[in-house]
């Protein structure tokens, strides 16, 4: 049966590829109308009970719930195949673009347009979280003590621990509220593979950084970078910035090619994450790439498997739900320090990257233009207002 749906798991997901502009929550608009509408792979509620075990799991919750219906539909290697389909086409467009901007001869009025846009990307996606993740002024408060303990303290470990205080916090504070009934899933694999996944994911979140010393390898260093990343995570892929920005910066290349290809992610369909292969690609070529973007999506495919056949269990537990709506406020907190630095520091540098910067979050917010529209029109504006 499983083997039968091979073919349609990856034509459907290769279509999403294609065409899912917008971001997560976009992406899984796309993915109702397609899965639930369209092809009746599930229900409603077995479809928002995915969604919530995703936006539960660190790394990018729209891979994972495609991740999830694959796996549904056609077992673990169907879950393979749903996420190659999305992932893949911007994964080859951002690795075409780092070695387009590789290039010497590559204007850079073109890269300070897309530093610019990225500034309104990241203010657009601040604005959506904030609403649905800091609806009170308890996590309100949480959210600005995240952001100026990582504007005070930027470093890796920062960020680590805020997420692991303000779970502890928010267990806390909120561990009395109910938490909601969960769905019984179909699945083709147990509880055996599910620990076994878990065990591979926390044996390579550990190992792989006590190693890195002992192993002079480019390539180990990727994957060391882009797993730890993945693994730990939360908010979806905007918040990765500020992650990535910590690991690769300055080390690896300049803050105004990370930046960059962040602006240039958003003009391609399919998850923020493939960004890795952009980085990738910048820091040691093909083979960096390739790296980078299975390290950035392993911990995902592991967490998936772990925790699906677990779910019905956790999701009815208040103190995990509890814990989670403090993770979740500190993200909004991490973000909104992104968005000062590296993002608004490193791409404003006067009135007029200002007014561009402006204009961007109009199209997005007020007039709603498609996400690859508003990076074009930025980049142009910004190739314009560098050469004056």
């Amino acid at each position: 049966m499983a083997k039968r749906n091979y073919g349609e798991i990856l034509k459907a997901s290769t279509k999403l590829g294609l065409t899912s502009f917008g971001g997560p929550t976009a992406h899984l608009g796309y993915f109702r109308e397609e899965y639930v509408v369209k092809r009746k792979w599930l229900d409603d509620k077995a479809y928002a009970d995915l969604v919530a075990l995703c936006q539960f799991l660190p790394g990018p919750a729209s891979s994972q719930v495609g991740i999830s219906i694959g796996m549904l539909r056609g077992g673990i290697f169907g879950g393979f195949l749903s996420w190659f389909g999305f992932t893949m086409p911007s994964v080859i467009l951002l690795i075409l673009f780092a070695m387009l901007v590789s290039n010497a001869g590559f204007d850079s009025g073109w890269i300070h347009g897309l530093k610019i846009v990225a500034v309104a990307v990241v203010a657009h996606a601040l604005m959506g979280m904030s609403k649905t993740l800091t609806p009170d002024l308890t996590r309100i408060t949480i959210a600005l003590a995240a952001a100026a303990v990582i504007l005070l303290v930027p470093t890796a470990w920062a960020q680590i621990g805020i997420i692991i205080l303000a779970g502890i916090v928010g267990y806390a504070l909120f561990r009395k509220e109910k938490a909601p009934e969960a769905v019984k899933l179909a699945l083709t694999f147990g509880k055996k593979t599910g620990i076994a996944a878990w065990s591979i994911f926390a044996g390579l979140l550990i190992g792989l950084p006590l190693l890195r010393p002992a192993i002079d390898s480019a390539l180990y260093a990727i994957f060391d970078i882009f797993y730890r990343v993945g693994s730990i995570v939360f908010g979806g892929g905007h918040v990765v910035l500020p992650m990535l920005e910590r690991e690769v910066v300055p080390g690896w290349m300049t803050d105004d090619l990370f930046i960059s290809g962040y602006g240039a992610a958003q003009a391609v369909p399919g998850p923020l994450f493939t960004l890795s292969g952009y980085l990738g690609q910048l820091m040691d070529g093909g083979f960096g790439a390739v790296v980078a973007v299975i390290a950035m999506f392993l911990p995902s495919f592991l967490l998936v498997i772990g925790t699906l056949p677990f779910w019905s269990v956790i999701r009815t537990k208040p103190g995990v739900q509890a814990a989670l709506k403090g993770v979740n406020a500190a993200v909004v907190g991490i973000l909104l320090a992104a968005l000062y630095d590296p993002v608004f520091t490193s791409a404003i540098r006067g009135p007029v990257d200002f007014a561009i910067a402006l204009a961007a979050f109009a199209m997005l917010v007020y007039f709603k233009l498609a996400p690859w529209i508003v990076v074009l029109v930025t980049a142009v504006l910004g190739a314009v207002a560098y050469a004056i």
